[in-house]
């Protein structure tokens, strides 16, 4: 009888420690100096930080949506873009295929000032697609490799 009663004293000590350690703020600021927190350490703000406001609702925008008349004219400017992106690539595929020929009469467009050069996108070999390559030139198709 004697043995379980002190079992269950240190059971509930240890069990006191662990719970008094999972919030060591308020004892370690009543340690003395060499003891407690390290020199230089500064001090604890004197009330409690607030949690952010989660359930507040935003303010009101300052900008309205688009009308339909805006929205139409951006959908209208989106178009032309990507019309203007289209004409660019097929003329520069056409031009790639005349080069292929072995047509070299006749000489690339200049640029116009408004317009950025393309960038032209390698395209893998369908006979070799183990020769793929990405822009770092490690393979990105084929058998991998075990690190």
């Amino acid at each position: 009888m004697q043995r379980g009663l002190r079992q269950k004293i240190f059971a509930a000590a240890v069990l006191a420690a662990a719970v008094a350690g999972c919030a060591p703020g308020v004892v370690i600021d009543k340690l003395p100096g060499d003891m407690g927190l390290p020199a230089g350490t500064p001090e604890r703000p004197a009330t409690p930080y607030q949690y952010p406001a989660v359930h507040d609702m935003p303010p009101p925008r300052d900008t309205q949506p688009l009308s339909e008349a805006d929205q139409v004219a951006l959908e209208k400017q989106l178009r032309e873009g990507r019309d203007r992106q289209e004409a660019a690539e097929a003329a520069a595929a056409a031009q790639d295929a005349q080069a292929a020929k072995g047509d070299t009469a006749t000489t690339p467009a200049p640029a116009t000032p408004n317009k950025p050069a393309l960038v032209k996108k390698k395209k893998p070999n369908p006979a070799n697609p183990a020769a793929a390559t990405d822009t770092a030139g490690a393979k990105t198709s084929g058998a991998k490799t075990n690190p």
